[in-house]
């Protein structure tokens, strides 16, 4: 009897261990969740989540949970947790604009330690961006620039060529407007961030700085978009990223500067192939275009610093980068990126390069909200009101200056 439980007691535990064991097992087989936020459009995640994430998940045992954040709302969000003691998001695309406050507020990673993973093929422009004071916390992703789309049947019709300087941009909307009887040269003219980066390359154009506002270069810049004021598209007022597209599509604008997604949106997807685009056009000093885009960072405290690293140097590698191109027309942050783009597209690349040669970082600033404010109201009281252009920036001039001393600048 003795003997009989014996055996019994060993074949139970054997039983449990064995349980308990591929409990085990099981647990560890089981995917790590890598957090990411990214501020994307509808195609732009589905291209993400059926030809990007699936390979790094099959590849790392781990499931992708990407979050829709906006840029704006990143550091609100990371502090929330940092307070909390519970950092909740792995890996962060933010726009290059709005970095000074996520390195001011210890929210994200040093990473100056991992540079190595930046492939040689990376523009190297596009790593200072992610640098401040001499050390690196966010990675190149995505770049951007805005190209000049214009549409070659009317310009044909009315014997017009895209304009290359300020004198023939306004040319072209007199003539526009002459023949149409409306504006067909458009300006985003929102009066918001949308309108500060045309503000920033009409500046820099005619030799200036934007965190002066005041200088020579900003007063001709202003001046000449007074001049230019009453040849644009009404539908000026209402463009913007997104709104541009489709003013262009629907032939409100024969002229207009976008993000490069609009090649797939016009073009692509709405059939219209008379649709071309260039690099753009020069002022009286020199061509300029906003460096836009997004980078990556770590937040500080992440659960998953290792796999976030690895999704990063999956991210700036060829093979996503190519994807990313081809798919949504992005701008490439390698130079050997360009392999899978079709020949239809090819020309708008060209485009996009022309342009990213004279492409320049806005400031990263904490009292940036300051500078976007009062770069838009000038233009508002300038083009809309009718005030003298050097006594508005004058006083916006000075309104920077305050926002500069307040932040300890």
């Amino acid at each position: 009897m003795k003997f009989k439980k014996l055996v019994a007691l060993a074949l139970s535990l054997f039983v449990v261990s064995g349980f308990f064991a591929g409990c085990a097992k099981k647990e560890a087989q089981q995917p790590t969740t890598l957090r990411v936020t990214m501020g994307l459009g509808e195609e732009e995640w589905k291209v993400m989540r059926e030809e990007i994430f699936p390979a790094f998940e099959q590849a790392n045992n781990c499931k992708i949970e990407a979050i829709q954040v906006e840029s704006g709302d990143v550091v609100k969000k990371l502090e929330a947790m940092k307070q909390a003691g519970k950092m909740e998001i792995d890996l962060i695309a933010q726009d290059n604009m709005a970095l000074a406050p996520l390195v001011e507020k210890g929210l994200v990673e040093d990473i100056s330690e991992f540079r190595s993973k930046i492939p040689a093929e990376i523009i190297p422009s596009l790593v200072t961006v992610g640098e401040f004071d001499g050390k690196l916390y966010f990675f190149p992703f995505r770049p951007n620039v805005e190209i000049n789309f214009y549409n070659e049947a009317k310009f044909n019709q009315y014997g017009l060529k895209p304009p290359t300087n300020w004198d023939e941009l306004l040319q072209v909307a007199k003539t526009l407007k002459e023949k149409e009887g409306v504006g067909k040269v458009g300006i985003k003219a929102v009066f918001d961030g949308n309108t500060t980066v045309q503000l920033f390359e009409f500046i820099r154009q005619a030799g200036g700085d934007p965190l002066v506002l005041n200088d020579e270069g900003s007063i001709k810049a202003y001046t000449f978009l007074k001049e230019l004021w009453p040849y644009l598209s009404p539908d000026s007022l209402k463009a913007d990223w997104n709104t541009t597209n489709r003013f262009i599509a629907e032939e409100s604008m024969y002229l207009a500067a976008n993000w490069p997604f609009g090649v797939n949106v016009i073009v692509k997807d709405g059939g219209k192939k008379e649709i071309k685009a260039y690099g753009g056009f020069s002022g009286p000093v020199k061509a300029s275009k906003v460096l836009g885009g997004d980078v990556l960072g770590i937040p500080v405290g992440s659960p998953n610093k290792e796999l976030a690293l690895k999704f990063i140097e999956y991210l700036m590698s060829k093979e996503v980068q190519e994807k990313l191109a081809s798919k949504l027309g992005w701008p490439s942050a390698r130079t050997d990126a360009y392999g899978q783009v079709e020949d239809w597209q090819k020309p708008y690349f060209d485009a996009i390069n022309e342009a990213m040669k004279v492409a320049e970082p806005r400031p990263n600033l904490v009292y940036w909200a300051d500078v976007d404010k009062a770069l838009n109201d000038a233009l508002k009281e300038i083009v809309i009101d009718g005030k003298d252009v050097k006594a508005t920036l004058d006083k916006y001039h000075q309104k920077i200056e305050e926002a500069k001393q307040k932040a300890g600048k």
